[in-house]
């Protein structure tokens, strides 16, 4: 049964549902464990037939406001053709989700306004410029020039 597991598996398990079993509500809190971040816990040796564990999982993975404009920023940058893929084959423009992708940026920078930091606030403006002026380009190009 589960009380005859090990306890040395490195995970924790901790009720946090407001109700008991019996729908009343619950007096303790577990403060101690709220704003922790999620880390990851590789398995204990023995835990599975395989016992490589991906190296990726071990690095610490980025987070933040500067990696979702990057990352926001690198698919636009694909959308529109810019870069080439991940076997260096040439990517197919598409304007209609390049559009969306810049758009869905100018809505971050519009709804973090006045809460980002002035590097931030200068990254995010760079990135839309440069798409923006990245995006008019294409589009002209794919646009057959009337005679």
């Amino acid at each position: 049964m589960l009380d005859d597991k090990d306890e040395s598996s490195g995970f924790k398990v901790v009720d946090r549902r407001s109700f008991t079993d019996e729908g009343k509500p619950r007096q303790e809190t577990h403060e101690e464990d709220r704003g922790q971040k999620a880390t990851i816990i590789p398995p204990p040796s023995g835990a599975g037939e395989d016992e490589s564990f991906p190296e990726e999982a071990e690095q610490e993975i980025p987070s933040g406001f500067n990696t979702l404009v990057s990352y926001l920023s690198t698919t636009a940058m694909f959308q529109l053709g810019l870069l080439p893929g991940p076997g260096g084959e040439r990517i197919p423009v598409d304007l209609m989700n390049a559009r969306m992708t810049i758009d869905l940026l100018d809505v971050l920078q519009e709804k973090t306004e006045g809460n980002l930091t002035s590097d931030e606030a200068k990254l995010l403006d760079e990135v839309l410029y440069e798409l923006r002026m990245s995006f008019v380009e294409v589009q002209k190009r794919a646009t057959p020039n009337p005679k």
